[in-house]
């Protein structure tokens, strides 16, 4: 869903790498001179943000030599490039979506590394403890798909005549998945903001031989499709890009048919109303909101809360997937990492794939730290609304 592959990792890798040589657990780490056997204070991670050039040029100071010399202007030079790829460069804004996806498409980077899912996969408890690099990374994006559906008790059996609605369905890679497995009955529509999107998603259906599945420009906050429209509502990593997540809810709840299913996977904030954001995690989302034009996440319990508040739904269950998917964040480094091929000829991309890599990191760190989690839902809608 979300970036063009990272596919500059080793060079993010090694970003981290050196700049953690510095700073260890937040306090000062050492520096030893071989020539005079002594450990020199080198500066912690605050001081490597703020006035790097002045901590490091008196610590190296003590050392001597060209070698010393070569360490601190690379060291230098590091921590330019992390001050520099600290600030987002992608800030949401009217129009921001489309025009990020449409560029994404088009430039071919994150299909040729993600495949025609736009979303993070799934691994278990067995793959993880196995090494998540040994799974197939596409074939965790269809896990995740199939992982969702049981979630939201989608089936042949049940749904095999179900028209369903594939809610910022991408380059349509979910919407054709559902159509093969729930049947030639069934008629999958995915909307997304970004023709170049529905383009890409219409000539793979093509390609493929899926006629039921179908693509349109539209706008989830303001959908055309009359109430009750859809036996199926299912969204998938498009919450991070709605602006008004009340409006989104709310919805996908109307165009969904009384007893019709709902199933939702969306990349969400700790919920800070017991414990609030302190200053280094605002900071932390914000980079994360405006790196990848995201306008704001919530919590899972802020969701399930706009999804009560409706009142059209029965209840709602609720997960945290983020054991099952966070592998996918550095397991989309390492496939760059492997196969330079779909960046190496894409010189004017390679900027941009470095953001996206360093990006990546900060996103597994906020997943592994507990500051975001990945929020999944599923409900059904009330046969018949009580009346006063």
């Amino acid at each position: 869903m979300k970036f063009s592959l990272a596919a500059s990792a080793a060079f993010v890798c090694s970003l981290s790498r050196t700049v953690s040589a510095f700073t260890v657990n937040n306090q000062a780490s050492f520096f030893r001179s071989i020539t005079e056997n002594e450990y020199v204070v080198a500066p912690s991670c605050t001081q490597l943000s703020m006035g790097i050039k002045t901590e490091i040029v008196k610590a190296t100071s003590k050392l001597g030599g060209r070698s010393t010399a070569a360490i601190a202007a690379a060291v230098v030079g590091t921590a330019c490039v992390k001050l520099v790829l600290d600030k987002p460069s992608r800030k949401y804004e009217t129009g921001s979506v489309a025009k990020e996806y449409d560029a994404w498409t088009q430039d071919g980077i994150l299909e040729y590394y993600w495949g025609e899912h736009i979303h993070l996969g799934y691994y278990n408890d067995e793959e993880m403890e196995a090494g998540y690099k040994k799974k197939d990374f596409i074939q965790a994006k269809y896990d995740f798909v199939d992982e969702m559906m049981k979630l939201g008790g989608i089936n042949s059996d049940d749904d095999s005549g179900a028209s369903v609605l594939d809610v910022g369905c991408g380059v349509g890679g979910t919407s054709r998945y559902l159509a093969k497995k729930l049947g030639a009955n069934a008629q999958v529509t995915g909307i997304t903001l970004s023709p170049n999107q529905v383009d890409r998603a219409t000539e793979l259906a093509a390609e493929q031989g899926v006629p039921n599945a179908k693509f349109t420009v539209m706008d989830a906050l303001k959908m055309d499709f009359p109430d009750n429209s859809f036996d199926i509502v299912w969204a998938c990593e498009s919450g991070e890009h709605m602006p008004d997540k009340k409006a989104y809810i709310n919805e996908m709840m109307r165009v969904l048919k009384p007893g019709g299913k709902y199933v939702m996977a969306t990349w969400c904030q700790r919920d800070d109303r017991q414990t609030p954001f302190n200053e280094k995690e605002k900071r932390d989302l914000n980079f994360l909101y405006e790196e990848w034009t995201h306008p704001y996440f919530i919590s899972i319990e802020a969701y399930k809360e706009l999804v009560d508040a409706t009142g059209l739904m029965n209840e709602v269950t609720t997960a945290d997937w983020n054991e099952q998917t966070i592998a996918s964040w550095r397991h989309s480094v390492w496939v760059g990492v492997y196969d330079p091929r779909g960046f190496i000829f894409k010189p004017t991309k390679y900027l941009k794939c470095v953001r996206d890599g360093y990006c990546l990191e900060r996103m597994h760190r906020a997943f592994d730290c507990g500051l975001m989690q990945y929020g999944m839902f599923a409900a059904t809608k009330k046969d018949e609304l009580a009346t006063n």
